[in-house]
């Protein structure tokens, strides 16, 4: 079981994360891109009227919403979405706004973008996992308490056999921050019974790491 954890803690690791528009992708942006990362509402209002294609790609697949995702400009979003973009839209590596924000710890986006159309129970990422997991591995609990209320799967299992609560445990660090993740996800009704894939649950694995706080959470109400 240790050398099975072992490899997938090395596979998350070494895998490709998030990649933000760099320097010189930003500094080639035209349009509804440049509008978009400098936050320019009044610009991206002018372009969709002019027809600007909404969901125009840059190379690495990045529409105008991910850009101001990424941007955390909250009004260009809510131009971009009131001129009709695609808020469900993926980028190259899978991602939509709304786990983008979640990534970010930018639980303001999280909810407008939630609001704004962009659905909290999207398969994203190379994992095929979704936003919940991606925030509750980091311990962004305010953004878990807000995918929760904004509908997002509690028991969703990604590609490597955890969901949400097991990545919680398994790649936090037991600080007060994955305490908070927890106790959101065990308030929520989230399902503490389904085991990894060497059937071992989040509460063994909690035991196992010494997260005292977090078993005790796992442990109530069984």
């Amino acid at each position: 079981m240790l050398r099975t954890i072992a490899g997938l803690l090395l596979t998350v690791s070494t895998a490709s994360a998030q990649t933000p528009p760099s320097a010189t992708q930003i500094s080639a942006y035209e349009g509804l891109h440049r509008a978009a990362h400098g936050g320019d509402a009044a610009a991206i209002t002018e372009l969709a009227a002019a027809g600007a294609d909404m969901n125009a790609r840059d190379d690495a697949g990045r529409t105008p919403a991910h850009v101001a995702a990424f941007a955390s400009n909250d009004d260009a979003l809510r131009a971009l979405a009131e001129a009709g973009a695609d808020m469900n839209a993926l980028e190259n590596g899978r991602y939509d706004v709304v786990t983008i924000a979640a990534v970010a710890d930018d639980p303001e986006m999280v909810e407008l973008a939630i609001d704004l159309g962009n659905r909290a129970d999207l398969i994203t990422s190379r994992y095929d996992g979704t936003a919940l997991i991606a925030a509750a591995h980091l311990g962004h609990h305010e953004v878990v308490r807000r995918l929760i209320a904004g509908g997002a799967p509690l028991d969703h299992v990604n590609n490597l056999g955890w969901t949400a609560l097991m990545e919680a445990v398994v790649l936090g660090d037991g600080g007060p921050a994955h305490v908070e993740t927890v106790d959101a996800l065990v308030t929520a009704g989230a399902d503490r019974s389904i085991p990894d894939r060497d059937d071992v649950t989040p509460l063994a694995h909690a035991e196992a790491r010494g997260y005292a706080e977090i078993a005790a959470l796992l442990r109530n109400g069984e």
